[in-house]
């Protein structure tokens, strides 16, 4: 539910007595604004953020229905509470047709209407993380922890244990598929802000003249196609933490915007003036040397050094070999869960041969080996030959003793051959120059041809 201490009501009625009522109800909880009539609505409305609007019927220069409407146009996101002290049924239709959550009629108990806007804001934060939940699916990533015995990694844990309370900006640094993104999503899995949304921005997904829309959201009109006014994911984000991936990809100009939001916790949605401001925690990643864009005018030095209050660098797998059993392991038994299939293992040859593999996919490649390995193996144990014969890893064959070496080669050399010949085992003995036997007898009988 939205945080009540930090949702903002509009109360708008023309009689003094009713505004300051509300206002003594509602204060200790809520932040309360008070509009006399329908233009001065208008205008707080164009000026704040508003999560609620108790509006009054009877206005002295507008019909509280045609208010709706035009307030509903100018922001579609606050829920609205009409109160009257006319019980018209027809009135009461239009009103929900509008877009209003309900109809109260005064008089009416404190405690009622308390109750109705509780259940409105919840409806009204719902609503927000529905919104971002449709686009997250499309983001969503199989795999849900961070897995490392290696020394770097257990000092990137307790670094984000330290830093999670904070509000700072973090910028993680790393080759791709290194897991920027997981270290952001623990970071704010763990952060005092994990209950509101964690918003993804991929930055290098979208077209640069769609950014500034995507971020900061636009108003009915602001350009061809707007047919409707749309909150940003800034704005979705509110309250919780946002993750700027590949943020290196941002042009020039959205940068100096974007660097105006980290200072100001503010901005304005395109084709408007309105100022919204906003409370979220910035992370940003990176698989360039930031240094080096600044060197070459690519990327701003103020925004650099905004982002970097807590730099996190991810090393590359290579660079964490003891952890790729327990990887293989864990990709292993997600895959398990996720298709209901029974288990399987990597031999202990096949872990090594893994483990002498330069991985320049990191650790997504890895993922993405193993789910391909568990899928594709009729077997329940993945060989060595397993990995060879699905053309995915070349183990660094000057690193392996002799006899490992020769063996490995004559593998690869082997599974080459009968890829040339869609797994024609006949033919590829003719061009090995050896016999039919003999080459089934190097090749495991659940092989089919490569896929």
């Amino acid at each position: 539910m939205l945080d009540k201490k930090l949702a903002t009501i509009l109360v708008v009625d023309d009689e003094p007595g009713i505004r300051q009522s509300f206002k003594m109800v509602l204060k200790d909880h809520f932040h309360v604004l008070l509009a006399e009539n329908g233009e001065s609505a208008v205008d707080i409305l164009t000026k704040n953020t508003i999560d609620l609007i108790l509006l009054d019927i009877l206005l002295p220069d507008i019909n509280g229905l045609d208010l709706l409407e035009k307030l509903k146009a100018i922001d579609p996101n606050p829920e609205v509470i009409m109160v009257t002290a006319v019980k018209e049924i027809q009135t009461a239709v239009r009103a929900i047709k509008l877009g209003a959550y309900e109809y109260i009629i005064k008089p009416f108990l404190v405690e009622d209407v308390v109750n109705i806007i509780n259940r409105a804001l919840e409806k009204h934060s719902l609503l927000k993380e529905v919104t971002y939940l449709k686009t997250e699916l499309e983001r969503f990533q199989p795999f849900e922890e961070m897995v490392g015995e290696d020394e770097k990694m257990k000092q990137i844990f307790e670094l984000i244990s330290t830093i999670a309370d904070s509000d700072g900006a973090v910028l993680v640094q790393g080759e791709s598929g290194t897991g920027k993104e997981l270290v952001a999503r623990a970071i704010h899995r763990i952060s005092p802000r994990r209950e509101q949304p964690f918003v993804v921005i991929a930055c290098a997904a979208i077209p640069q003249t769609l950014m500034e829309s995507e971020l900061f959201g636009h108003h009915k009109g602001a350009f061809t196609g707007a047919t409707r006014t749309t909150a940003g994911k800034l704005e979705i984000a509110n309250r919780g933490t946002v993750f700027l991936d590949d943020i290196d990809t941002l042009d020039i100009s959205m940068q100096a915007k974007l660097l105006r939001v980290i200072q100001e916790k503010e901005f304005e949605r395109l084709g408007t003036t309105k100022v919204i401001k906003v409370d979220v925690r910035f992370i940003a990643s990176s698989n360039k040397h930031l240094l080096d864009l600044i060197n070459e005018a690519k990327f701003r030095e103020d925004l650099f050094y905004r982002l970097n209050v807590f730099p996190i660098v991810l090393p590359p797998l290579r660079e964490r070999r003891k952890d790729i059993p327990l990887l293989v392991d864990h990709f292993l038994a997600m895959n398990a869960k996720r298709t209901g299939k029974a288990p399987k293992s990597f031999s202990k040859e096949a872990v090594q041969t893994l483990m002498n593999y330069d991985w320049p996919g990191n650790v997504r490649e890895l993922q993405n080996l193993v789910e391909r390995c568990f899928t594709v193996a009729k077997n329940p144990v993945v060989h060595r030959e397993d990995l060879s014969y699905l053309s995915v890893v070349k183990p660094r064959i000057k690193d392996l003793p002799l006899k490992e070496a020769v063996s490995v080669f004559e593998q690869q050399y082997i599974n080459d051959v009968l890829e040339s010949v869609d797994g024609n085992k006949s033919k590829a003995a003719a061009i090995l120059g050896v016999h039919r036997n003999t080459l089934l007898a190097k090749t495991p009988s659940q092989k089919k041809p490569p896929i």
